[in-house]
Protein backbone atom coordinates (compact mmCIF):
# COMPACT_ATOMS: atom_id res chain seq x y z
CA UNK A 1 0.00 0.00 0.00
CA UNK A 2 1.58 3.35 -0.93
CA UNK A 3 0.30 7.06 -0.20
CA UNK A 4 0.01 7.66 3.35
CA UNK A 5 -3.23 10.16 3.93
CA UNK A 6 -2.63 12.61 7.07
CA UNK A 7 -5.07 15.44 8.41
CA UNK A 8 -3.14 18.66 8.77
CA UNK A 9 -3.28 19.93 11.99
CA UNK A 10 -0.87 22.62 11.67
CA UNK A 11 0.06 23.98 8.09
CA UNK A 12 3.86 25.46 8.58
CA UNK A 13 4.74 21.51 11.17
CA UNK A 14 3.14 19.30 8.54
CA UNK A 15 4.52 20.94 5.43
CA UNK A 16 8.00 20.26 7.13
CA UNK A 17 6.62 17.12 7.87
CA UNK A 18 6.02 16.19 4.16
CA UNK A 19 9.32 17.75 3.18
CA UNK A 20 11.66 15.41 4.99
CA UNK A 21 12.77 14.30 1.51
CA UNK A 22 14.03 17.44 1.09
CA UNK A 23 17.90 17.39 -0.28
CA UNK A 24 20.37 17.65 2.40
CA UNK A 25 24.20 18.39 1.91
CA UNK A 26 25.85 16.45 4.18
CA UNK A 27 29.39 17.19 5.31
CA UNK A 28 30.73 14.17 3.15
CA UNK A 29 29.06 15.27 0.01
CA UNK A 30 30.54 19.03 0.43
CA UNK A 31 33.68 17.49 1.05
CA UNK A 32 34.19 15.06 -1.29
CA UNK A 33 32.87 18.17 -3.96
CA UNK A 34 34.92 20.02 -2.89
CA UNK A 35 37.80 17.89 -3.57
CA UNK A 36 36.71 17.50 -6.93
CA UNK A 37 36.72 20.82 -7.64
CA UNK A 38 39.97 21.66 -5.81
CA UNK A 39 41.91 18.58 -8.54
CA UNK A 40 40.05 19.96 -11.55
CA UNK A 41 40.94 24.23 -10.97
CA UNK A 42 44.41 22.40 -10.65
CA UNK A 43 44.99 19.52 -12.97
CA UNK A 44 42.27 20.52 -15.96
CA UNK A 45 41.50 17.98 -18.42
CA UNK A 46 43.68 15.10 -16.47
CA UNK A 47 41.25 14.99 -14.09
CA UNK A 48 38.33 15.81 -16.16
CA UNK A 49 39.22 12.69 -18.13
CA UNK A 50 40.29 10.57 -14.87
CA UNK A 51 36.92 11.24 -13.24
CA UNK A 52 35.01 10.37 -16.40
CA UNK A 53 36.51 6.87 -16.52
CA UNK A 54 36.34 6.76 -12.37
CA UNK A 55 32.33 7.97 -12.44
CA UNK A 56 31.06 7.08 -15.57
CA UNK A 57 32.84 4.09 -16.50
CA UNK A 58 34.59 5.44 -19.89
CA UNK A 59 38.26 6.23 -20.44
CA UNK A 60 38.19 8.70 -23.44
CA UNK A 61 41.02 10.52 -25.23
CA UNK A 62 38.47 13.49 -25.98
CA UNK A 63 35.65 15.62 -23.90
CA UNK A 64 34.08 17.43 -26.94
CA UNK A 65 31.87 16.16 -29.07
CA UNK A 66 32.59 15.95 -33.01
CA UNK A 67 31.20 17.08 -35.94
CA UNK A 68 31.08 13.59 -37.47
CA UNK A 69 29.16 12.08 -34.26
CA UNK A 70 26.17 15.41 -34.26
CA UNK A 71 25.87 13.87 -38.14
CA UNK A 72 25.84 10.80 -36.96
CA UNK A 73 23.11 11.58 -34.52
CA UNK A 74 20.97 13.13 -37.16
CA UNK A 75 21.03 9.44 -39.04
CA UNK A 76 19.80 7.69 -35.71
CA UNK A 77 17.04 9.28 -34.61
CA UNK A 78 13.34 9.14 -36.61
CA UNK A 79 11.27 12.00 -38.88
CA UNK A 80 8.62 11.92 -35.63
CA UNK A 81 11.35 13.02 -32.77
CA UNK A 82 12.68 15.36 -35.10
CA UNK A 83 9.10 16.62 -35.96
CA UNK A 84 8.32 16.80 -31.92
CA UNK A 85 11.74 18.58 -31.57
CA UNK A 86 10.78 21.41 -33.28
CA UNK A 87 7.35 21.76 -32.17
CA UNK A 88 8.53 22.05 -28.38
CA UNK A 89 11.29 24.23 -29.34
CA UNK A 90 9.14 26.72 -31.36
CA UNK A 91 6.51 26.85 -28.49
CA UNK A 92 9.04 27.95 -26.44
CA UNK A 93 10.37 30.48 -28.60
CA UNK A 94 6.61 31.65 -28.79
CA UNK A 95 6.14 32.22 -25.05
CA UNK A 96 9.64 33.61 -24.25
CA UNK A 97 9.78 35.52 -27.49
CA UNK A 98 6.48 37.37 -26.05
CA UNK A 99 8.24 38.17 -22.48
CA UNK A 100 10.76 39.45 -23.75
CA UNK A 101 9.20 41.77 -25.90
CA UNK A 102 6.85 43.02 -23.15
CA UNK A 103 10.52 43.97 -21.08
CA UNK A 104 12.03 45.81 -24.28
CA UNK A 105 11.87 49.65 -24.59
CA UNK A 106 11.22 50.66 -21.12
CA UNK A 107 12.06 54.31 -20.56
CA UNK A 108 11.03 56.61 -17.28
CA UNK A 109 11.18 59.98 -17.64
CA UNK A 110 10.20 62.49 -14.58
CA UNK A 111 11.90 65.54 -13.31
CA UNK A 112 14.25 66.32 -16.06
CA UNK A 113 15.76 62.73 -15.47
CA UNK A 114 15.00 59.81 -17.91
CA UNK A 115 15.92 56.34 -17.27
CA UNK A 116 16.51 53.30 -19.99
CA UNK A 117 16.49 49.66 -19.13
CA UNK A 118 19.09 48.14 -21.63
CA UNK A 119 18.51 44.42 -21.57
CA UNK A 120 21.91 42.71 -22.56
CA UNK A 121 22.47 38.65 -22.90
CA UNK A 122 24.90 37.10 -20.67
CA UNK A 123 27.76 36.61 -22.80
CA UNK A 124 28.56 32.68 -21.98
CA UNK A 125 26.62 30.47 -20.58
CA UNK A 126 27.26 26.09 -19.33
CA UNK A 127 23.91 24.27 -19.58
CA UNK A 128 24.07 20.81 -17.84
CA UNK A 129 21.88 18.22 -18.94
CA UNK A 130 21.62 14.87 -17.25
CA UNK A 131 22.58 12.17 -19.21
CA UNK A 132 24.47 8.48 -18.14
CA UNK A 133 21.59 6.19 -17.98
CA UNK A 134 18.82 8.47 -18.84
CA UNK A 135 17.88 10.97 -22.32
CA UNK A 136 16.63 14.18 -21.92
CA UNK A 137 16.71 16.03 -25.10
CA UNK A 138 13.99 18.11 -23.41
CA UNK A 139 16.01 19.30 -20.82
CA UNK A 140 18.69 20.54 -23.15
CA UNK A 141 15.77 22.41 -24.94
CA UNK A 142 14.34 23.77 -21.79
CA UNK A 143 17.93 25.13 -21.34
CA UNK A 144 19.54 26.43 -24.19
CA UNK A 145 16.17 27.64 -26.15
CA UNK A 146 15.61 30.55 -23.57
CA UNK A 147 18.95 31.57 -23.94
CA UNK A 148 18.79 31.42 -27.67
CA UNK A 149 16.04 33.81 -27.80
CA UNK A 150 17.90 36.28 -25.02
CA UNK A 151 20.68 36.15 -27.46
CA UNK A 152 23.63 34.45 -25.57
CA UNK A 153 26.59 34.17 -27.85
CA UNK A 154 28.94 31.45 -26.41
CA UNK A 155 26.28 28.42 -25.61
CA UNK A 156 28.02 24.65 -23.82
CA UNK A 157 26.55 21.97 -23.28
CA UNK A 158 27.28 19.25 -20.90
CA UNK A 159 26.44 15.94 -20.68
CA UNK A 160 27.52 12.69 -19.55
CA UNK A 161 28.35 9.74 -21.74
CA UNK A 162 26.86 6.34 -22.18
CA UNK A 163 28.80 3.17 -21.28
CA UNK A 164 29.95 3.12 -24.69
CA UNK A 165 31.34 6.64 -24.83
CA UNK A 166 28.47 8.08 -26.87
CA UNK A 167 25.93 11.10 -26.22
CA UNK A 168 22.23 10.40 -26.63
CA UNK A 169 21.33 10.83 -30.30
CA UNK A 170 18.69 12.68 -29.56
CA UNK A 171 20.35 15.04 -26.99
CA UNK A 172 22.93 15.93 -29.82
CA UNK A 173 20.20 16.33 -32.37
CA UNK A 174 18.63 18.98 -30.34
CA UNK A 175 21.98 21.07 -28.95
CA UNK A 176 22.84 21.00 -32.99
CA UNK A 177 18.69 22.47 -33.61
CA UNK A 178 19.68 24.93 -31.04
CA UNK A 179 22.74 25.95 -32.51
CA UNK A 180 24.80 24.87 -29.51
CA UNK A 181 28.88 24.29 -30.95
CA UNK A 182 30.28 22.83 -28.22
CA UNK A 183 29.38 19.76 -26.28
CA UNK A 184 31.27 18.07 -24.07
CA UNK A 185 30.57 13.97 -22.69
CA UNK A 186 31.50 15.05 -18.89
CA UNK A 187 28.97 15.34 -15.87
CA UNK A 188 29.26 15.51 -12.24
CA UNK A 189 30.62 18.16 -10.28
CA UNK A 190 34.09 17.83 -12.17
CA UNK A 191 31.53 19.30 -15.12
CA UNK A 192 30.47 22.17 -12.79
CA UNK A 193 34.37 22.96 -11.98
CA UNK A 194 34.88 22.75 -15.67
CA UNK A 195 32.59 25.79 -16.39
CA UNK A 196 33.40 27.99 -13.79
CA UNK A 197 37.09 27.68 -13.65
CA UNK A 198 38.14 26.79 -17.06
CA UNK A 199 40.65 24.15 -18.62
CA UNK A 200 42.41 23.50 -21.41
CA UNK A 201 39.92 21.99 -23.19
CA UNK A 202 36.81 24.12 -22.04
CA UNK A 203 36.75 27.96 -21.69
CA UNK A 204 35.04 28.94 -18.42
CA UNK A 205 31.77 30.81 -18.57
CA UNK A 206 29.77 33.57 -16.96
CA UNK A 207 26.57 31.29 -16.16
CA UNK A 208 25.57 27.75 -15.03
CA UNK A 209 21.82 26.19 -15.83
CA UNK A 210 20.65 23.33 -15.41
CA UNK A 211 19.62 20.30 -13.25
CA UNK A 212 21.41 17.22 -12.16
CA UNK A 213 22.04 15.25 -8.93
CA UNK A 214 23.57 15.81 -5.81
CA UNK A 215 26.81 16.33 -6.26
CA UNK A 216 25.75 18.31 -9.16
CA UNK A 217 23.56 20.18 -7.00
CA UNK A 218 26.53 20.49 -4.02
CA UNK A 219 28.91 21.55 -7.18
CA UNK A 220 26.79 24.50 -8.22
CA UNK A 221 26.28 25.81 -4.90
CA UNK A 222 30.40 25.94 -4.12
CA UNK A 223 31.47 27.78 -7.05
CA UNK A 224 28.04 30.54 -6.97
CA UNK A 225 31.05 33.13 -5.59
CA UNK A 226 32.92 32.22 -8.41
CA UNK A 227 30.13 32.28 -11.35
CA UNK A 228 26.40 32.73 -11.48
CA UNK A 229 23.83 29.71 -11.07
CA UNK A 230 20.19 29.68 -11.85
CA UNK A 231 19.15 27.75 -8.58
CA UNK A 232 19.60 24.94 -6.49
CA UNK A 233 17.65 21.86 -7.51
CA UNK A 234 16.25 19.08 -5.62
CA UNK A 235 14.19 16.30 -6.95
CA UNK A 236 11.10 16.37 -8.47
CA UNK A 237 7.94 17.91 -6.81
CA UNK A 238 4.55 17.74 -7.94
CA UNK A 239 1.40 18.59 -5.54
CA UNK A 240 -2.32 18.75 -6.89
CA UNK A 241 -5.06 20.04 -5.21
CA UNK A 242 -8.08 18.20 -5.78
CA UNK A 243 -11.76 18.49 -4.32
CA UNK A 244 -15.01 15.95 -3.68
CA UNK A 245 -15.21 16.45 -7.77
CA UNK A 246 -11.77 15.62 -9.35
CA UNK A 247 -11.50 12.62 -10.76
CA UNK A 248 -9.79 10.67 -8.86
CA UNK A 249 -8.31 7.61 -11.83
CA UNK A 250 -6.29 11.31 -12.94
CA UNK A 251 -4.64 12.45 -10.13
CA UNK A 252 -3.84 8.95 -9.77
CA UNK A 253 -2.00 8.83 -12.67
CA UNK A 254 -0.62 12.61 -12.41
CA UNK A 255 0.90 11.62 -9.55
CA UNK A 256 2.68 8.09 -10.84
CA UNK A 257 3.81 9.91 -13.58
CA UNK A 258 5.86 12.62 -11.98
CA UNK A 259 7.43 9.93 -9.44
CA UNK A 260 8.55 7.73 -11.69
CA UNK A 261 11.61 10.31 -12.23
CA UNK A 262 13.56 8.91 -9.12
CA UNK A 263 12.68 7.08 -5.87
CA UNK A 264 12.73 10.25 -3.81
CA UNK A 265 10.78 12.75 -5.77
CA UNK A 266 7.83 14.40 -3.77
CA UNK A 267 4.38 14.19 -4.65
CA UNK A 268 1.40 14.48 -3.11
CA UNK A 269 -2.22 15.73 -2.84
CA UNK A 270 -4.29 17.93 -0.88
CA UNK A 271 -7.63 17.79 -0.23
CA UNK A 272 -10.86 19.11 1.69
CA UNK A 273 -12.53 15.51 0.96
CA UNK A 274 -11.37 12.17 3.24
CA UNK A 275 -13.37 9.76 0.68
CA UNK A 276 -11.45 11.95 -2.72
CA UNK A 277 -8.40 10.76 -0.14
CA UNK A 278 -9.49 7.27 -0.11
CA UNK A 279 -10.12 7.06 -3.73
CA UNK A 280 -7.53 8.51 -5.01
CA UNK A 281 -5.21 6.11 -3.03
CA UNK A 282 -7.30 3.29 -4.07
CA UNK A 283 -6.67 4.20 -7.70
CA UNK A 284 -2.82 4.33 -7.21
CA UNK A 285 -2.85 0.76 -5.74
CA UNK A 286 -4.89 -0.62 -8.40
CA UNK A 287 -2.71 0.79 -11.04
CA UNK A 288 0.44 -0.27 -9.35
CA UNK A 289 -1.11 -4.01 -8.74
CA UNK A 290 -2.24 -4.49 -12.63
CA UNK A 291 0.12 -5.91 -15.28
CA UNK A 292 -0.29 -2.61 -17.73
CA UNK A 293 -0.73 0.02 -15.42
CA UNK A 294 2.15 1.54 -14.37
CA UNK A 295 5.86 1.29 -16.20
CA UNK A 296 8.67 1.87 -13.61
CA UNK A 297 6.99 0.02 -11.27
CA UNK A 298 9.36 -0.40 -8.73
CA UNK A 299 10.69 3.38 -8.75
CA UNK A 300 7.11 4.70 -8.19
CA UNK A 301 6.19 2.42 -5.36
CA UNK A 302 9.07 2.86 -3.90
CA UNK A 303 8.90 7.11 -4.15
CA UNK A 304 4.91 6.80 -2.90
CA UNK A 305 5.72 4.86 -0.04
CA UNK A 306 8.75 6.51 0.67
CA UNK A 307 7.43 10.20 -0.10
CA UNK A 308 3.73 10.30 -1.28
CA UNK A 309 0.98 11.80 0.94
CA UNK A 310 -2.29 13.28 0.62
CA UNK A 311 -3.24 16.33 2.84
CA UNK A 312 -6.26 16.57 4.24
CA UNK A 313 -7.47 19.97 5.34
CA UNK A 314 -10.49 21.10 6.58
CA UNK A 315 -11.10 24.25 4.90
CA UNK A 316 -10.21 25.42 1.64
CA UNK A 317 -8.85 28.08 3.19
CA UNK A 318 -6.34 25.86 5.09
CA UNK A 319 -5.56 23.82 1.66
CA UNK A 320 -4.62 27.11 -0.06
CA UNK A 321 -2.36 28.14 3.08
CA UNK A 322 -0.89 24.78 2.78
CA UNK A 323 0.02 25.20 -0.93
CA UNK A 324 1.69 28.24 -0.19
CA UNK A 325 3.68 27.05 2.42
CA UNK A 326 4.67 23.98 0.48
CA UNK A 327 5.47 26.42 -2.56
CA UNK A 328 5.57 22.98 -4.66
CA UNK A 329 7.55 22.92 -7.98
CA UNK A 330 4.22 21.84 -10.06
CA UNK A 331 0.52 22.73 -9.00
CA UNK A 332 -2.32 21.22 -10.35
CA UNK A 333 -5.53 22.59 -9.61
CA UNK A 334 -8.26 20.29 -10.71
CA UNK A 335 -11.19 22.02 -8.33
CA UNK A 336 -14.53 22.87 -9.52
CA UNK A 337 -13.28 26.81 -8.53
CA UNK A 338 -10.01 26.33 -9.79
CA UNK A 339 -9.76 29.92 -11.42
CA UNK A 340 -10.72 31.27 -7.91
CA UNK A 341 -8.35 29.25 -6.19
CA UNK A 342 -5.56 30.22 -8.83
CA UNK A 343 -6.01 34.36 -7.76
CA UNK A 344 -5.01 33.13 -3.93
CA UNK A 345 -1.51 31.22 -5.60
CA UNK A 346 1.57 32.96 -3.99
CA UNK A 347 4.05 30.00 -4.37
CA UNK A 348 4.10 27.34 -7.17
CA UNK A 349 6.83 27.08 -9.84
CA UNK A 350 4.44 26.03 -12.26
CA UNK A 351 0.51 26.41 -11.88
CA UNK A 352 -1.91 23.76 -14.11
CA UNK A 353 -5.28 24.17 -14.19
CA UNK A 354 -7.94 22.13 -14.87
CA UNK A 355 -8.15 18.28 -16.12
CA UNK A 356 -6.55 18.58 -19.20
CA UNK A 357 -3.66 20.80 -18.03
CA UNK A 358 -1.39 17.36 -16.76
CA UNK A 359 2.79 18.15 -15.37
CA UNK A 360 3.62 15.35 -17.96
CA UNK A 361 2.31 17.17 -20.69
CA UNK A 362 4.06 20.61 -19.11
CA UNK A 363 7.12 18.85 -18.95
CA UNK A 364 7.37 18.76 -22.68
CA UNK A 365 4.72 20.54 -25.25
CA UNK A 366 3.20 23.62 -23.73
CA UNK A 367 5.55 26.14 -23.61
CA UNK A 368 6.37 26.15 -20.64
CA UNK A 369 10.22 25.55 -19.50
CA UNK A 370 10.43 22.80 -16.67
CA UNK A 371 13.56 24.06 -14.82
CA UNK A 372 11.57 25.00 -12.02
CA UNK A 373 12.40 25.85 -8.50
CA UNK A 374 12.38 22.90 -6.11
CA UNK A 375 12.88 22.65 -2.18
CA UNK A 376 10.24 25.41 -1.54
CA UNK A 377 12.62 27.85 -3.44
CA UNK A 378 9.18 29.12 -5.46
CA UNK A 379 8.67 31.30 -2.77
CA UNK A 380 11.10 33.42 -4.08
CA UNK A 381 11.94 32.32 -7.96
CA UNK A 382 10.37 31.28 -10.46
CA UNK A 383 10.97 28.87 -13.78
CA UNK A 384 14.16 29.43 -16.12
CA UNK A 385 13.22 31.71 -18.82
CA UNK A 386 14.57 34.65 -21.09
CA UNK A 387 14.78 36.25 -17.71
CA UNK A 388 17.91 33.81 -16.67
CA UNK A 389 19.82 34.95 -19.44
CA UNK A 390 19.68 38.54 -19.49
CA UNK A 391 21.14 40.94 -17.49
CA UNK A 392 19.60 44.36 -16.78
CA UNK A 393 21.47 47.77 -17.27
CA UNK A 394 20.28 50.95 -16.12
CA UNK A 395 20.78 53.77 -18.19
CA UNK A 396 20.32 57.16 -16.57
CA UNK A 397 20.62 60.57 -18.46
CA UNK A 398 20.00 64.17 -16.32
CA UNK A 399 20.54 67.78 -17.27
CA UNK A 400 21.65 70.64 -15.08
CA UNK A 401 17.87 71.45 -14.04
CA UNK A 402 17.27 68.18 -13.10
CA UNK A 403 20.12 68.05 -11.17
CA UNK A 404 19.53 71.09 -9.57
CA UNK A 405 16.31 69.59 -7.92
CA UNK A 406 18.00 66.84 -6.25
CA UNK A 407 20.75 68.74 -5.04
CA UNK A 408 19.35 69.55 -1.38
CA UNK A 409 18.33 65.48 -1.13
CA UNK A 410 21.64 64.51 -2.32
CA UNK A 411 23.30 67.08 0.22
CA UNK A 412 21.02 65.76 3.33
CA UNK A 413 21.61 61.87 3.44
CA UNK A 414 25.49 62.31 2.14
CA UNK A 415 25.89 64.54 5.30
CA UNK A 416 23.79 61.83 7.37
CA UNK A 417 26.05 59.13 6.11
CA UNK A 418 29.40 61.10 6.66
CA UNK A 419 30.34 60.40 2.90
CA UNK A 420 31.02 64.27 2.27
CA UNK A 421 32.80 64.24 -0.90
CA UNK A 422 29.63 62.55 -2.18
CA UNK A 423 27.78 65.87 -1.90
CA UNK A 424 31.08 67.67 -3.11
CA UNK A 425 30.66 65.70 -6.42
CA UNK A 426 27.55 67.09 -7.09
CA UNK A 427 27.84 70.85 -5.71
CA UNK A 428 31.00 70.98 -7.89
CA UNK A 429 28.96 71.25 -11.01
CA UNK A 430 27.48 74.21 -10.00
CA UNK A 431 30.30 76.05 -9.08
CA UNK A 432 32.30 76.21 -12.13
Amino acid sequence: MVLRIVDVKNVQLDVEKFRKARITLSEDIIKKTSTIIASVEKSGDRALLKYTQEFEGVELKSLRVSEDEIRSAFKKVTSMQLRSIHAMRQRLIKSESDLLDHLSNIESRFDQLKVTRLLRPVESVGCYVPGGKARYPSTLLMCCTPANVAGVKRLVVLTPPQKDGSIDPLTLVAADICRVREIYKLGGAQGIAALAFGTKSIKKVDKIVGPGGIFVTAAKTIVSNKVAIDMVAGPTELLIFADSKSNPRLVALDLISQSEHSNDTLCGMVTTSRHMAIRVKEEINELIRSKEGVQRRDIVTESLKENGFVAVCKRESDAIEFINEFAPEHLEVMTVNASSVVKKIRSAGLILIGEYTPSAASDYCLGSNHVLPTLGFAKSRAALSVLDFLKMISCIELDRGGLEKIESCVKEITTAEGLFNHYKAVEGRFLR
